[in-house]
């Protein structure tokens, strides 16, 4: 991704949808609804950005009546911001950082440098760019609306949560977006920048700040389900202190030592391509992408966005197979794709390749080769279905490869089966290539085609088991034993 240093421009440009949107009237409660059709009224503008492929939230926040703004959390994608901003006839002043992302590569280099939109985050993220720094207590001022900085620490040591005041109302919040801290039944993973233990009891005194807030401040989060930064959360948008008081288990634990046993014992995988992705979002700004361009020749690493059964039925040699249309997409691909591979997109129309693209750049992949929408289709990759698969266990033809995380495997797994989660197969292609056939299995189907499809262009001779999974298996009768580990 290009690096270089801000310049102000004036246009506002792009044509991207935002996802939903919500206004608060003075002197009218705000609900979010999923929409991104509405009436600008007078007062607080509000409107919430969520990425459904990531489980990420970004926002904007201003005052229409002077007509300021701010962009919270942006996406590498900051279309959407700008056609937001020039539909509510807001001027974006500024954007605001709750931490250095891991999961997601950030937009504020972009609006910096296409818009001279200046950065503001905590200086304990040690940031690289041109910005400046947020402190406990500060507020930034947009006409009657104020933005208070609360330093939250734990889920990242310069973590800050942002409560939103309408002064024509009252100095206190009427909401707080809580970034990676709070989640909607559920709070933050503390173990990607720091040691789990040191960042779970930082995060337990930074839950219990935001505790002190009154029960009716909305709560709105940085993550919703399919996020990596979190375990359990819901995937509502919004919630409130009262609520996940009452109700979220991270909220309702004894004390401190209990709260970082729980927090600490993270099972969840660590977002992929994290190391690089923090290293662009705490460095030079990350400018804009390269057009993608078509491609005239097929040369791996070779990314099939198609469905499964498309990419079954005939695929280029070498090729990986992630669908696009499946949630996870971008978690999915940057799992399986190299830190510095460039890879060539196959897809089956230009809008799909130009969507998949947007989704890997949004995890780290800046440097993608083109696409091509028709490729030989010389190989194929055939399903199992589960009652073939008891046929070839019986006749010990097939070395099974159960490809969910361990702790999904522990709940039950066929006996003699073999367990690799699939973001990790590609490390295993020459080991299981002079091995007996593969079957790649997992819940669905969905993980057990991206595996088959890695370890196939491997040299591996695998076959997924794409309609059903483990649960299938066992409505067929299929026998499965679980696994107790100490301390769970």
């Amino acid at each position: 991704m290009p690096t270089c240093a801000a310049r102000p421009l004036n246009p506002i440009q792009g044509l991207v949808q935002p996802e939903a949107r919500l206004h608060r009237a003075r002197g009218v409660n705000a609900s979010g609804k999923k929409a991104a059709a509405g009436v600008t009224v007078e007062g607080v503008i509000f409107r919430q950005f969520v990425d459904d492929d990531l489980g990420c939230a970004s926002y904007l926040v201003g005052d229409s009546e002077i007509r300021e703004a701010v962009v919270v959390d942006p996406a590498y994608a900051i279309e959407q911001y700008l056609v937001a901003a020039e539909q509510e006839g807001v001027r974006v002043v500024r954007t605001l950082e709750t931490h250095t992302h891991a999961d997601h590569v950030s937009g504020h280099g972009r609006l910096a440098l296409e818009h001279g939109i200046p950065v503001s985050v905590h200086s304990a993220a040690e940031a690289a760019y041109e910005h400046e720094p947020l402190e406990d207590g500060q507020e930034i001022v947009l006409g009657e609306v104020a933005v208070r900085v609360l330093h939250t620490p734990g889920h990242r040591p310069e973590h800050c949560c942002f409560a939103v005041i309408d002064r024509t109302r009252a100095e206190e919040p009427w909401l707080v977006l809580t970034g990676d801290s709070l989640f909607v039944g559920d709070a933050a993973r503390p173990d990607l920048a720091v040691e789990a233990v040191d960042g779970a009891r930082e995060l337990y005194a930074s839950l219990q700040r935001l505790l002190e807030l009154p029960d009716g401040v909305e709560v709105f989060p940085g993550h919703v389900a399919g996020s990596l930064c979190g375990a359990s959360m819901s995937p509502k948008a919004s919630t409130t202190i009262g609520f996940e008081r009452r109700f979220n288990p991270m909220l309702t634990v004894a004390g401190e030592d209990e709260f970082v046993s729980a927090s600490a014992l993270t099972r969840a995988p660590r977002p992929p391509n994290l190391e690089r992705i923090v290293e662009l979002n705490r460095g030079p700004f990350v400018g804009a992408p390269d057009a993608l361009e078509e491609q005239d020749t097929l040369e791996p690493p070779i990314l099939d966005v198609r469905p499964a059964e498309l990419f079954g039925a005939g695929h280029a040699a070498g090729a990986i197979n992630v669908p696009l249309a499946r949630k996870g997409f971008a978690t999915r691909a940057a799992f399986v794709l190299i830190d510095d591979e460039r890879p060539l997109i196959l897809a089956s129309s230009r809008d799909e390749a130009e969507d998949a693209a947007r989704r890997l750049r949004a995890v780290g992949f800046g440097e993608l080769r083109g696409y091509v929408l028709h490729g030989p289709e010389t190989e194929t990759l055939p399903a199992v279905e589960v009652d073939e698969l008891e046929r070839l266990l019986a006749e010990d033809a097939v070395e099974v490869i159960d490809v969910r995380e361990l702790h999904e495997r522990d709940d039950g797994f066929i006996p003699g089966s073999r367990n690799i989660p699939y973001r990790l197969v590609r490390e295993y292609g020459d080991e299981l290539k002079n091995g007996r056939p593969v079957v790649t299995i997992c819940e669905s189907g969905a993980r057990a085609a991206v595996a088959a499809s890695v370890l196939a262009a491997s040299g591996v001779d695998a076959r997924p088991v794409l309609h059903g999974g483990i649960r299938a298996w066992e409505e067929r009768g299929g026998s499965t034993v679980g696994f107790r580990r100490c301390g769970s």
